[in-house]
């Protein structure tokens, strides 16, 4: 299998830079695996399709301010907050990556500091384990507030977007990028979900830098996925498995909560509460046992993400769905149009 398998051409006025408003006015395709049929509707007809035999799962985590620009010997530095490693410790990745030793105390500015504890095996990407000084005590979400700035996508050009770069239901602080399947669900609309009797179930997964790095191997199973914190509560995992067992149908609200759910699984099928980290990469052939169906977007060429999509719809499905997306100018990636695969 090879990383070529999945590419296709995509124009790049199709790559959107905010979205839509109302957020569920965004475009959605429907596609249903059993007939092999695929039609064009909006996300706002979303109810249509589902009601009281139905569960959505979303994951909750919030983004977090995570890159902070400032100057050091005289040259623009950027640190951007990976994950909490202790009180005050954060993994970071530094840009220039040369500027910061072990040991290496840099002023962020006039109250705060860091102090280089650590270079990592990653450092060809600049990660370093830094700990945190500030003269205010400020609290570490407190701080990356007051000093950093939402990262967007590379893809992303436009600053317009900053501040819709956020879920509705976004409600745990840590992630680096958006959870952005969810991005075309607005509050009118899970009410009329909910309206309709679909259940929902909001689980975690912070989003780390790799969502942002490309697959440097040309063969797919030679990839290896970065490790990403998650959280399934053991409430949430009771009732997924009683509506499981009750016939419902699983609704996988983007690829982060698809993983996190794929991860927990047992020998019996049931979803088992934990905290804990995933590496788990998903492509054509693996063996699905937890969720019945994916909302999610539209991805990136040779991204792992189209790789997931295309294990759960089938290769050519998909690949058939994405040349019919381009034909129609669906918008594409984070801030575009949306895809349900039934």
């Amino acid at each position: 299998m090879y990383l070529s398998d999945f590419d296709y051409v995509l124009p790049k006025e199709l790559i959107a830079q905010v979205p839509v408003e109302p957020r569920d006015a965004s475009r959605m395709m429907v596609l249903h695996r059993a007939s092999q049929t695929i039609s064009d509707r909006h996300f706002f007809d979303l109810p249509e399709y589902l009601g009281e035999n139905d569960v959505l799962v979303f994951n909750q985590s919030k983004v977090i301010p995570a890159r902070i620009v400032f100057e050091f010997r005289g040259k623009a530095c950027e640190l951007f907050f990976i994950r909490e490693m202790g009180v005050n410790r954060w993994e970071v990745m530094v840009k220039p990556g040369k500027f910061f030793k072990e040991g290496d105390r840099v002023a962020l500015n006039e109250s705060v500091e860091v102090l280089v504890e650590e270079v990592r095996p990653e450092s060809e990407h600049g990660h370093r384990v830094v700990r945190i000084f500030d003269t205010l005590g400020r609290d570490r979400f407190e701080l990356l507030h007051a000093l950093g700035s939402i990262p967007l996508p590379p893809y992303i050009e436009s600053q317009e977007g900053v501040s819709k770069y956020q879920n509705v239901y976004a409600t745990d602080p840590g992630s680096v990028a958006a959870p952005t399947a969810g991005f075309h669900f607005t509050t009118e609309l899970l009410e009329r979900l909910r309206a309709r009797g679909v259940q929902t179930e909001f689980l975690t997964l912070h989003v780390g830098p790799g969502t942002f790095l490309p697959v440097m191997t040309d063969d797919v199973l030679q990839h290896v996925m970065h490790e990403e914190f998650f959280s399934l509560p053991s409430e949430v995992a009771d009732r997924l498995n009683a509506a499981k067992r009750a016939g419902k149908r699983i609704i996988s609200v983007g690829t982060t909560t698809t993983r996190v759910l794929e991860s927990c699984v047992d020998e019996h099928g049931d979803v088992v509460a934990k905290d804990g980290s995933t590496k788990l990469f998903i492509y054509p052939g693996f063996n699905w046992k937890f969720i019945d169906a994916l909302i999610t977007n539209f991805h990136l060429p040779k991204s792992t993400l189209l790789m997931l999509v295309s294990s759960f719809a089938g290769k050519e499905f998909a690949f058939e769905a994405y040349r019919r997306a381009v034909a129609e100018q669906y918008r594409f990636f984070s801030f575009g149009d949306g895809m349900v695969i039934f």
